[in-house]
C-alpha cells in the first residue's frame, strides 16, 4: 500500500478545519480583501511564475501557457503565485474560470511553498475547452504571510494548453461542511442473500420504540415484523434499529426493505450471489501486473504496455542496483504485482497477498471450483489452474528479490523495490521516469520468502516439479540466512518514494515460516520450532484482525486446516474456534454486524473485518458449525452496503459502490480517458486517522464508519492493494463453496508407505435415509502424490485432485451400507498426510 510523501502530509495537529468542498449556489459569497494579485492579468503575466518548461502569455485576457508533453508528474510543470497571506482560521473562497486545450484534469492547491509543501487546499477540477468557473472554501490551520497558489499542470504524454482568469482568494467565507450522500436509512446487503444464510438489515432512526417493517418483491409484500432497537451505535453515532427477514429464503432479483417510511436499494436472494466475486476479485491481479502487456482482448478497457520494463522513459526492473551504499549488484526483478496504487513491490506486502491467493486454491483444491481458463489470462489453457498462474507471476518475482550467493546477506529477501522518488498521480507504469532502487534485505522479507515458497512447493509439485524444487530450496535458504540474522529489520525512515513498512518484531514470521516449512516437509526442525514458538499457544486473535505485520495467525490457520502430523494439532484446531467465537461475540454485539469494533477505525480496516472473517469460516471447515459461516455472510453484509455511509466498497458491487480508489492508472476521477478500477476491487474502508489531505479536509471529527471518502486523493481512506483484495478472494471463494451434506462419511486410510509409495483403502458410507444412485468421491493429495494402480473403482487424477467414480457393480449405496475401493500411489517427496476434505457428488462430505 501507498504511503505518501512528505510533501503531501498533513498532521493531525495542522489539520484543515472545512471540506474541500465546491461552494453551492446558497453559499454566501466571500466579502474580505483580495490575495491574488492581478487574477485578471490586465497587467500581464507579473507576479505569475511558471516553472522552466513552459512560458506564461496574455491571450484573449486570460493567462496562458503551452504545457509541454512527456512530463510523468503533476508538478513537472506549474503555474503559481508566491506570497499569499493566510489567517489562523479564516475560511477562503477561492475560485477562477479555467480552459485546457484539449479537455484535462489538473491539481489547484493553496500551500506552503517549502518543504514539506503542506496543502491547505488540494483540488482536482476538471478544464474543459470552452472553459468553466470553479470555486471552493477552506479554512486556514495556520497563520502564514508566505503561502503559495498553485496550478500543477503537468504529467501528460502529449502537449496541450492551459489558461485562467479570474483567480480570486478572499476571506470572509461561510464554511463548507461536507455531508456524505448515505441516501435511504434502510441499510441492506445491496447484492443479496443466500437463500440459506441469515438476513439482516439496520435502520437508521430517531425512534427508540420498535417500528413495522415490510419486504416488497414486485409490489408485493413478501414478509413482514417489528424492528428491534439497538440504541446509539459507537462506530457510527447513529440511534439505529435491526430487522431480521431470514425467514425468507425465496430466491428472486428486486427486494426492497421499508421501514420508518424509508426504502432500502433493491438486493436480490440467490444462491449463486457470490460465484462471479470470487472470480472478479481474483482477476483485480491481472491488472495489476508489472513487466508485461496487459492485454485489451483480455481486459477490455484496461490494456497497457508492459509497465517497468526497461523502455524508455521507463528505466525497468530489468537490471535494478540497490540504494547507495546498500550492496554492489544490480537484480532482475521484473514482474509481480505492483502493491497499491502505486508503482512499488514490496515484499512483505505480497508475501500475504500471493499466502492468501495459494490458501484460496490449496482449501478447495479437490472440488475443481479454480480451473485453467477460468481467469482469462494469458497462461490460460496450459494445464494448470488461474489461480496458481496468477499466484506465480508474484511467487516468480519473490523469488528474484532473495540476494545472491557469494554476497552479504546470501539467502535474505530484500525488504522492497520502488521509485527514487515519489510519483504523481495519474501516471501509467510504463510512463514512469524514476530510478528503481532495491532496499536492504530484512529478516521479514526474508521470512515471508521461506513461508510462500514453501508453500509454493508442494502445490506446484503435481504441476511443475523444477519450479517446486526450486522454490522448496529457495525456502530453506531464507529459513537459515533468517535464523542466522533474526533481527534485520526495515528502517521506518526509509518511506521516500514507497512505503516504510517497519516491523520490530518478526517472531511471528518465523512462526508462519515454520509451520509452512513443516507442513511441506514433515521435518522434525520445523516441528520443534512450531511446538516451542510462544504464538503456537499464545491468544493470537487480535480484535482489529491480522495483517502483513501480524502474521502468527496464518501459521496458526495452516496448522489447522492444511493436514499434517503435528502432536497437539487437536489444540491448534481448537483454538481457531475459541477465535472465532471472539469475533462472533463482537459481531453480535454490533449493531451493523460487524466483527470488528475497535474505538477507532485501522487504516485498511475492511481488509482486517475480512480476515477476522476468514477465522470464522476457517473455523466452519473444522467444525461444520453453521454459525460460523452466518457470521462469514453478515459480515460480507457490510462490505457490500449493510454500513453507516450505505455504499458498498468492492467496485462493481451494489447499486452505489467505490469506484475512485486511489491509483496512478485506475484513474478515471483525474483523467477521463483512464478507467476505474476493475469490477471487484475493495477499497480499504473507513480509517479514523485520516492522514491524507482530503479526507483531513472533508472528514476531520468522523465516527469511525464516516471517516471514508471515494475519492482518488484519499489514499489513506480509499487505497486499493492486493493485500486487501486477497481476503477478500479467500471469502467469496467461501461463500462459493458447494453445500455440506449431512449423509455420508469417508473412511481414509494409508495400510502401507514406503520410501516411493503407499497403498491406501476409501470407505465411504451412507449415513443418510436415501439410497446413493451412483457415485463420484473427489479429494485432492498434499503435493506431488499421483496414483499408479486401482481397484473396485474407475480413478483418474488432475494435478494434486483425485476423482474416483462408480463401477456398475458397486454402483448403488443403500442406507448403512458402504463400498470400498483402494489404490497404490507413488509420493514424490515431503509427508502424506491423510486428506480431510472429500467432496460426494459434488457436495461436502463431513
Amino acid at each position: 500500500m501507498i504511503r505518501p510523501p512528505t510533501w503531501l502530509t498533513l498532521t493531525v495537529a495542522t489539520a484543515v478545519s472545512a471540506g474541500v468542498v465546491m461552494l453551492t449556489p446558497s453559499s454566501a459569497a466571500a466579502d474580505g480583501p483580495e490575495q491574488i494579485v492581478n487574477g485578471t492579468f490586465d497587467t500581464g503575466t507579473a507576479p505569475w511564475w511558471s516553472t522552466a518548461n513552459t512560458t506564461l502569455e496574455v491571450a484573449e485576457g486570460r493567462l496562458c501557457a503551452d504545457i509541454p508533453g512527456g512530463t510523468a508528474n503533476p508538478w513537472d510543470v506549474i503555474v503559481g503565485q508566491n506570497d499569499i497571506a493566510l489567517v489562523k482560521d479564516e475560511t477562503y473562497e477561492f475560485s477562477f474560470f479555467g480552459v485546457a486545450n484539449p479537455g484535462r484534469v489538473v491539481k489547484a492547491l493553496i500551500q506552503l511553498p517549502v518543504d514539506p509543501w503542506t496543502q491547505f487546499l488540494a483540488v482536482n477540477p476538471e478544464l474543459s475547452v470552452s472553459g468553466n468557473d470553479y470555486s471552493y472554501t477552506f479554512t486556514s490551520p495556520v497563520d502564514l504571510p508566505n503561502a503559495q497558489v498553485a496550478f500543477q499542470v503537468g504529467g501528460s504524454a502529449t502537449p496541450w494548453r492551459f489558461c485562467v482568469d479570474n483567480v480570486s482568494l478572499k476571506g470572509g467565507a461561510d464554511p463548507d461542511v461536507y455531508v456524505p450522500d448515505t441516501g435511504p436509512r434502510v441499510r441492506v446487503n445491496m447484492v443479496g442473500y443466500l437463500p440459506t444464510g441469515p438476513k439482516n438489515a439496520t435502520v437508521v432512526t430517531e425512534k427508540t420504540e420498535p417500528v413495522a417493517w415490510k419486504l416488497e418483491r414486485d409490489g408485493r409484500t413478501v414478509a413482514e415484523g417489528e424492528t428491534v432497537p439497538r440504541g446509539v451505535d459507537a462506530s457510527s453515532g447513529q440511534n439505529v434499529h435491526t430487522i431480521d427477514f431470514g425467514s425468507v429464503k425465496t430466491p428472486g432479483t428486486g427486494y426492497t426493505l421499508t421501514a420508518d417510511g424509508e426504502t432500502s436499494r433493491p438486493f436480490d436472494i440467490g444462491a449463486d450471489l457470490y460465484d462471479e466475486l470470487r472470480t472478479d476479485a481474483l482477476k483485480f491481479y491481472y491488472t495489476q501486473r508489472s513487466g508485461i502487456e496487459i492485454l485489451d482482448s483480455l481486459r477490455p478497457g484496461y490494456g497497457r504496455p508492459a509497465g517497468h520494463a526497461g523502455i524508455a522513459p521507463n528505466q525497468g526492473d530489468v537490471e535494478v542496483p540497490c540504494q547507495p551504499g546498500v550492496c554492489d549488484y544490480t537484480l532482475n526483478v521484473k514482474g509481480g504485482w505492483y502493491d497499491a496504487g502505486d508503482h512499488g513491490k514490496y515484499v512483505v506486502n505480497g508475501g500475504i497477498s500471493v499466502h492468501q491467493i495459494m490458501s484460496t486454491f490449496e482449501r478447495v483444491k479437490a472440488d475443481g471450483t479454480h480451473k485453467d481458463g477460468e481467469l482469462n489470462i494469458p497462461e490460460s489453457g496450459n494445464g494448470v489452474p488461474d489461480i496458481l498462474d496468477e499466484a506465480r507471476w508474484e511467487q516468480e518475482f519473490l523469488l528474484s528479490m532473495q540476494v545472491p550467493d557469494g554476497k552479504p546477506h546470501a539467502g535474505m529477501a530484500h525488504h522492497k523495490i520502488h521509485d527514487a522518488a515519489w510519483t504523481g498521480l495519474p501516471l501509467m507504469p510504463h510512463l514512469d521516469p524514476q530510478k528503481r532502487e532495491l532496499h536492504p534485505p530484512s529478516t521479514a522479507a526474508t521470512l515471508n520468502l521461506a513461508a510462500t515458497a514453501a508453500q509454493a512447493a508442494r502445490l506446484f509439485a503435481p504441476y511443475d516439479p523444477e519450479f517446486a524444487k526450486r522454490n522448496l530450496a529457495a525456502a530453506r535458504k531464507a529459513w537459515a540466512a533468517a535464523e542466522a540474522d533474526p533481527a534485520r529489520y526495515a528502517d521506518p525512515a526509509d518511506g521516500v518514494g514507497g512505503g516504510a513498512y517497519p516491523d520490530g518484531d518478526v517472531t511471528d514470521e518465523f512462526y508462519w515460516a515454520a509451520a509452512e516449512l513443516y507442513i511441506t516437509t514433515g521435518e522434525k526442525e520445523f516441528r520443534d520450532y512450531v511446538l516451542a514458538s510462544p504464538h503456537h499457544t499464545a491468544d493470537i486473535w487480535r480484535e482489529r484482525g491480522f495483517d502483513w505485520g501480524n502474521t502468527a495467525q496464518l501459521g496458526r490457520i495452516q496448522l489447522a486446516t492444511v493436514p499434517n502430523a503435528l502432536p497437539d494439532r487437536a489444540r491448534v484446531r481448537q483454538s481457531v474456534l475459541e477465535g472465532a467465537d471472539k469475533y462472533l461475540a463482537i459481531q453480535k454485539a454490533h449493531a451493523y454486524g460487524l466483527p470488528y469494533n475497535p474505538p477507532d477505525f485501522d487504516w485498511g480496516s475492511n481488509n482486517l473485518i475480512l480476515n477476522n472473517m476468514v477465522v470464522m469460516a476457517v473455523a466452519h471447515d473444522i467444525s461444520g458449525r453453521a454459525e460460523y459461516r452466518d457470521g462469514v455472510l453478515e459480515g460480507m453484509d457490510y462490505i457490500l452496503g449493510r454500513n453507516a455511509l450505505n455504499q458498498s466498497y468492492v467496485t462493481g458491487y451494489g447499486e452505489v459502490a467505490s469506484k475512485n480508489q486511489h491509483s496512478r492508472w485506475y484513474a478515471r476521477q483525474l483523467d477521463p480517458s483512464l478507467p476505474n478500477p476493475p469490477r471487484g476491487t475493495l477499497s480499504g474502508g473507513p480509517n479514523s486517522a485520516i492522514q491524507d489531505p482530503v479526507a483531513q479536509a472533508k472528514l476531520r471529527g468522523c465516527k469511525p464508519q464516516f471517516c471514508y471518502i471515494d475519492d482518488i486523493e484519499s489514499w489513506s481512506t480509499n487505497e486499493l492493494t492486493i493485500n486487501w483484495n486477497s481476503p477478500l478472494s479467500w471469502i467469496a471463494s467461501f461463500l462459493a463453496d458447494p453445500a455440506p451434506a449431512d449423509d455420508c462419511k469417508i473412511t481414509y486410510t494409508n495400510h502401507g508407505q514406503w520410501p516411493d509409495g503407499f497403498n491406501t483403502q476409501v470407505t465411504i458410507t451412507n449415513t443418510g435415509k436415501k439410497a446413493v444412485e451412483g457415485w463420484t468421491l473427489k479429494w485432492a493429495f498434499l503435493g506431488g502424490q499421483k496414483v499408479r494402480r486401482h481397484w473396485n473403482t474407475e480413478l483418474s487424477q488432475d494435478g494434486a485432485t483425485v476423482t474416483a467414480k462408480n463401477l456398475r457393480w458397486n454402483r448403488v449405496i443403500e442406507p448403512g451400507e458402504s463400498v470400498t475401493f483402494g489404490f497404490l500411489g507413488a509420493d514424490s517427496s515431503g509427508p502424506n498426510p491423510k486428506p480431510e476434505r472429500f467432496l460426494l457428488n459434488g457436495a461436502l462430505c463431513r
